[in-house]
This record gives C-alpha cells, structure tokens and sequence, in this order.
C-alpha cells in the first residue's frame, strides 16, 4: 500500500475544506428551489406554536398535540394578532401579510410596519471586505452604529448563522437582513384604467409610487397596490419602467406572453412615447432635438449626466407653452403664449434672489428616442431648462450656480464635488431643489417635507420621519402617451393639473398630435415613422 505523505495529506484536507462550503451552500439552494411554495397565504404550512416563554414545546420536551392544520393556523393568527396589538408591528406567518397591512391619512396611503428579510448574495465588488464596512458605504438607511447592533443581535446574518462585524464577505455568501420595515407614505391618489383587455391594463400611474417593490418600498408600490384592490393571485406584470416621482400612462401585462410582446415592441423601439415636463424659463421654439450621451457617475445615488464616454442618448423637445411670471404677464396685459403665476403670493422678489434668471415657466413635450435612466431630466438640465421641481437636477446646492448646462465635460462642476454634496444632505437637512421655483424663499424653507421627527420606534429604535410633502411625492414629469408606430393602438392621459394653465388664463390644455415630433428626427430615427 502506498503512504500518503503528510504534506500531500494537509493539501488534500485544505482543498476538500475550501470546497466543502460553497458546495453546502450551493445544496442548500437547490433544496429551497425543490421545496414546495404555498400559492396563498392561507395555504402555508404553520409555523411551530410557541408559548409565553418564547420555546416552543417541542424545543422543551413537552408532547405536541396532534391537532388539524386548520386550527393550527387559526390559533397561530391569534397569537400573532395578539402580539401586533401589543407591538403595534405585523409579523407575518408567512412574510406576507394578507390583506396587505394599509390604512389612510391625511391624504396618503400608510403602511403598519411589519418584519422583512432582504436577502442578497454577496456582489463581486464587495469581496475581501468586512460585513460592518459593506452595510456602512453600500446601504445608506442606517447609520454604522445601527448596522454593528443589527449585526451583533443577529439580525444581520451570513450563510443563516451570526457573524462578527469584521467578517470578511467572499464570493457565494447569502447576507440577510431582518428590519422592522417603516415603508414611507404615499399619495393616496386612486390609479384610474385607461385600458384594459384579457392581456393588457393601461393605468394613470400617480407620482410618487414605485412600479414595483424596491429599497424602502415594498407595499407601497404600485404592483403591491393593484394586487390588494383584484386579489392575492392577481399578477401584473410591469413592460416598461417609470420613476417613482413620474406620473402618467403605466402597462401591465396580465400574462407573461402579453407582458412579453409590450417589451419586446418597446425594445425594437418601435412604439413611441411622450412626456410632458414643466421647466424653468421661456424654451426655445421650435424642435430641439438633444442627441448628448448620458453617463452613471454614481450608481449607488443614482446619479447620472451628460458625458461624452457615455451611453448614446436622444430627445426631441417642443414647446407648449410659456408662461411668464405675473408681474411681467400683467406688464403685458396677459398677453402671449400663456400666464405667469398663479398667485400673487409666489411673485418673485430679484432683490432677494438675484441669481434667478430663468423667469416664468414652460410645459414642454418629450419624445425620448432611447431609455437612458433619467433621459428626460439630464437632457433639459444640459439644455439649461431643468424641470422646475426636480430634487436632484435643480438643485444648485448640489450642482452649483448653472446646474450643469452646457457642462459635458464636467469642468465647471466635477462628479467627486457633486457626489459630495449629495452625500452630505440627509433627510434632516432640507435641499433647497426647486432653485428655479416662482416663490419666495422663505415660502419654499416653510414648506413640509420628510425629515427626522426627533421621535424612535418603540420595537427597533429606529429614528422616524415625518411625512412626506409635495417635493417628495412628485416631480412634473408626465408620460402622457405611447403609441404604436404603426397606428394599431394609442393611449393617451389627460394632461396633469400643473400642466394647465393656471386660474384665470388661457392656455392649451391638449397636447395635440405628435407629427412635428416624428417629423424633426423621421430620417435619424425611421423605425419611429412608422
């Protein structure tokens, strides 16, 4: 027989060591794939009983009834009832409360908060880095300290056991992350149906709701919000995306096949889309079409602006309308295109803001020929016609005096500065966004807005917000419409409230068709003329 050698011997146990545990964990993921899923809540199985001590019976030695499923369920709501009485928190029995745990005031759409556990595998970029460093610079919700205490109370989790704040994350690591979910308000506008087939539905999304689950919001969301008003087993199915702070026409497919076709027409680009943005200042006339490339200079905030290394990027704008402030519309006579202000109250005063050079205000059409993540929003900024009330493009407190127009090269504002800046306004600290806003200052600092409260929940201790205002609930971006290129189908919504004119004036309150959009870039972009 021949003898292994002991220094082979120790190689062979490192290697079969190094091995052993991603091969455990990668059985315990095809073990959770195979087992079976409930279809509804009521179909779960139910979780062990546990008695007023916190150990269940069996865990104690102490013989468990034999009782039906069904009273075991009853009796495991019951108990559950009881302590979110007691809690003022849901635990779910099954991590999905039904029906979904919402109640209304004051104009927005609450949610009780309730346990979650996010769960993520480890990303390529945070390998070789300690779980504490990881949680501090990747997720910005909690503080460091907070993150130490979640992970030294275990509800922060690697591979299903505790670990140290100095463990190192390495390649195949599941991280779970158990919260007392506080999931922001928002608007309790209803979502009204603009179409709907055996395939399709068409909807009038309402600002400040995600499309579906993601960061803070999971109820709250716009999927979450048509399954609670059709049932547990309605699916829809996002075919496009819109930011949460955009408003306007929304498709759901009912069915995957439907879902897929929508998509796919989108992708092929072969389905054209308009937005409606109220900007700052008189914009040109005529069609601007704005072909500068777009790049993600920070992914983590979601920060994005025109670069020339960046991805190909089109717009075609046009103006609807312009309306002046109100002391230069009645210096006119209320004459010309439209209005100003809408009160006297929101004139603005030069003396005490001479940086404002931008007067009035302009409604202007969009035809987006790409999908770049906020597309719309950098292109106007570059145009030097932000939207009035974007929290992150017409913020001069983030970009400085001329908010990145006509900057592609980033000389007049560099990424590191901005990303800066971003990073230091918290929520307690409330950014002056709407630089260009018809209103005195000190009118927009009274303004509500999400910010701490100074008060902690009573279950985690987490510091609460207020609720949210206007400039955290909606941005005056509007899909107003698509269309297929071919003419079978439009869809179209009404124009939004602040795209009217305002009391007292005449403007357009219809957009009209799309042909002068088509017409400006037909020969650049033929697959859009249909």
């Amino acid at each position: 027989m021949r003898r292994v050698q002991p220094a082979a011997l120790n190689v062979t146990l490192a290697i079969v060591r190094r091995i052993a545990a991603p091969l455990a964990r990668f059985g315990n993921y095809l073990t959770s794939l195979m087992s079976p899923r409930p279809s509804s809540p009521s179909e779960a199985t139910a979780p062990e009983p546990i008695d007023g001590a916190g150990v269940s019976p069996a865990k104690a030695g102490a013989k468990v009834p034999n009782r039906p499923i069904a009273r075991e369920i009853s009796a495991h709501k019951k108990r559950l009832q009881a302590l979110s009485e007691t809690t003022h928190t849901i635990i779910p029995p099954c991590g999905d409360p039904w029906p979904r745990p919402y109640y209304f005031e004051d104009g927005l759409r609450k949610v009780k908060p309730y346990h979650f556990t996010y769960r993520t595998y480890c990303k390529e970029r945070w390998r070789g880095r300690t779980l504490l460093e990881v949680f501090e610079c990747e997720f910005r919700a909690h503080t460091r300290t907070y993150y130490k205490q979640a992970i030294e109370a275990g509800r922060i989790v690697v591979n299903g056991r505790a670990v140290g704040s100095d463990y190192v994350l390495q390649n195949g690591d599941l991280v779970n992350h158990t919260v007392h979910r506080h999931e922001p308000p928002v608007t309790d506008e209803p979502i009204s149906v603009i179409h709907e087939d055996d395939g399709m539905l068409v909807v009038n999304k309402p600002a400040g709701v995600p499309v579906h689950p993601a960061g803070r919001y999971q109820f709250n969301s716009m999927t979450e919000i048509l399954r609670s008003e059709r049932g547990y087993h309605f699916n829809p199915r996002p075919c496009h995306r819109l930011d949460r702070l955009t408003s306007g026409i929304l498709f759901f497919g009912k069915t995957a096949k439907a879902a897929d076709n929508l998509t796919e027409q989108i992708r092929q680009r072969t389905v054209r889309k308009e937005y409606l943005a109220r900007v700052s200042g008189r914009f040109p006339d005529g069609e601007v079409v704005c072909d500068q490339p777009i790049l993600q200079i920070s992914p983590r905030l979601g920060l994005n602006r025109v670069r020339a290394n960046g991805k190909s990027a089109r717009t075609v704008f046009k103006r609807l309308a312009y309306y002046p402030p109100l002391e230069d519309a009645d210096a006119e006579g209320r004459a010309g295109e439209g209005p100003g202000r809408e009160t006297a109250e929101g004139a603005v005063n030069e003396k005490h803001r001479p940086w404002i050079n931008n007067k009035g205000h302009s409604i202007v059409r969009c035809l987006p020929l790409t999908g770049r993540t906020h597309q719309i929003r950098v292109h106007l900024q570059f145009l030097g016609h932000p939207i009035q009330n974007d929290p992150l493009y017409a913020n001069r407190r983030v970009w400085g005096f001329n908010l990145g127009c006509n900057d592609a090269d980033g000389s007049e504002a560099k990424d590191e500065d901005i990303m800066s800046r971003l990073e230091r306004m918290g929520k307690d600290e409330v950014a002056d966004a709407v630089a260009y806003h018809d209103e005195m200052v000190q009118q927009y600092h009274e303004r509500v807005a999400e910010k701490l409260s100074g008060e902690v929940c009573d279950v985690c201790h987490a510091e609460l917000y207020t609720d949210p205002g206007d400039r955290e609930l909606s941005i005056w971006l509007h899909s107003l419409r698509y269309e297929d290129a071919g003419g079978k189908w439009s869809y179209v919504s009404p124009l939004p409230s602040w795209a009217l004119p305002p009391s007292g004036m005449s403007g357009p309150t219809e957009a009209g068709g799309m042909e002068d959009l088509v017409e400006a870039v037909k020969d650049e972009n033929p697959e859009i003329a249909g």
